[in-house]
């Protein structure tokens, strides 16, 4: 049995083999309604003849044309064939993925996990001398701390921010007579407020007497940031036979502005930075040399990738080397103590 059925698609035209039954659908439309016997039945749609291709008036520039009824303007138009443009992939509304931007996944810092120190104890440790350094940037071999894709304390300002870091007050108290020994814990705000470049403003009177000063803060610049100030232990472990330094705390430096003379670079705060180096263990440095060595700020801390001079020991009066040395003293006084570190380590052993 042959024959054509009406639907809202067009005509179809279908072959009936046997019997069959009940509401029947082919492509999700409903063709036939019928009560027969059970059967099989085949079903074919006539393909629809293709829609016209639509046309589209586009005006041009004004040329010679006749003025008429039907052109009372006398514009001349140019009727063209009209093409379906492809959309545009920023117009999509699916998501688009991201491309890789290199040849390979980079996973070696993003994912890296911080190294314990050996385990230590006090009987092992036979000698111990406590150091304060400083780090400027603005040294060759200290350029990549200051790069603008990877700062350091950009490093760790994120992680004050975010609450993963601890900033310490760097103010001097009767219990911290020297403002590092991580008594007093700061809130984010008040570390940035801290880490902004402040200028000394002095009020006068009218005889030009200053009578009151403070200190007023100015928006955060990170390159204002050139020097880093560093804490660490020398100690000689007797059981693995190590002289080594580990690092307590590092503070970036900053220098208030004002008319006040000698007014030297002072610790925003303070870093814990057993805690710090979670953070700086995923953090890469920037190095000129190769792209691929996928090395963090902890690592560049660990393996003393970095150039310092010493601007204090521990010493009975607790003076730096400032309070009594002069000028180019001060640097051969912080040679001299680096280089007594470094014998009486050599004086251990015989060769």
């Amino acid at each position: 049995m042959k024959g054509t059925i009406s639907t809202d698609l067009g005509k179809a035209e279908f072959k009936i083999e046997g019997t069959w039954t009940s509401d029947t659908y082919y492509d999700g439309q409903k063709y036939v309604k019928a009560n027969c016997a059970p059967g099989k039945f085949f079903i074919t749609k006539a393909v629809p003849p293709p829609p016209p291709t639509p046309v589209v008036a586009i005006p041009q520039a004004p040329l010679a044309a006749p003025i008429s009824a039907g052109n009372p303007l006398g514009k001349n138009f140019n009727v063209v064939r009209a093409y379906k443009r492809p959309v545009p992939l920023y117009l999509r509304k699916e998501k688009i993925d991201r491309p890789l931007d290199g040849y390979y996944l980079q996973h070696h810092v993003d994912s890296a996990k911080v190294t314990p120190y050996a385990p230590l104890r006090e009987a092992d440790v036979i000698f111990q001398k406590r150091i304060w350094l400083e780090i400027d940037l603005r040294e060759k071999f200290n350029n990549y701390m200051a790069a603008p894709k990877s700062r350091l304390i950009d490093a760790l300002m994120e992680g004050v921010m975010q609450g993963r870091l601890i900033a310490y007050d760097p103010t001097p108290t009767p219990d911290d007579p020297g403002g590092d020994a991580f008594y007093k814990p700061l809130k984010p705000e008040q570390a940035m407020v801290r880490l902004s470049d402040s200028a000394l403003v002095t009020k006068r009177d009218a005889e030009n007497n200053i009578i009151d000063s403070k200190l007023q803060a100015n928006p955060f610049d990170p390159d204002s940031i050139v020097r880093f100030r560093i804490k660490e232990d020398w100690m000689f472990d007797k059981q693995r036979s190590v002289f080594e330094p580990r690092i307590i705390g590092i503070a970036p430096l900053i220098k208030p502005k004002g008319n006040a003379p000698g007014m030297d670079y002072t610790p925003a705060f303070w870093i814990y930075f057993p805690e710090a180096r979670k953070v700086l263990a995923n953090k890469p440095i920037a190095n000129a040399s190769n792209d691929a060595t996928g090395l963090s700020y902890d690592d560049a801390f660990i393996k003393r990738l970095f150039a310092g001079y010493i601007i204090k020991q521990t010493n009975a009066a607790d003076e730096r080397i400032k309070d009594y040395t002069l000028g180019i003293d001060r640097l051969y006084e912080a040679q001299r103590i680096k280089k007594q570190l470094m014998d009486w380590e050599l004086d251990l052993w015989q060769y």
